[in-house]
């Protein structure tokens, strides 16, 4: 049996290094509803992945939300903190 190993540039390999994580906690006061509504709108998430968020965070504490580039990152976590929403690039 011939297992064949895709193929990977360095460029791929260096991207996925330097990738974060933007992570939303729970913070007990913002609701359901408010956290969906911010996913979709800044995350760029469709609603039944933000929904799934949104209950990972309420049940386990935290949810990696979103990975990328710190660049890009940055401007989510500001416009999701100016939401009122508890996030930490990781």
């Amino acid at each position: 049996m011939d297992k064949t190993i895709p193929e990977i540039s360095i460029d791929e390999i260096i991207d996925a290094l330097n990738s974060k994580s933007l992570v939303l906690y729970n913070d007990d006061v913002n609701d359901f509803l408010w956290v969906i509504a911010c996913l979709t709108e800044i995350c760029n998430h469709s609603t039944v992945q933000a929904e799934q968020c949104a209950h990972i965070v309420h049940y386990k504490g935290r949810c990696n939300v979103k990975s990328g580039s710190y660049d890009d990152l940055a401007i989510m976590h500001r416009e999701l903190s100016n939401k009122n929403l508890t996030v930490e690039i990781q």
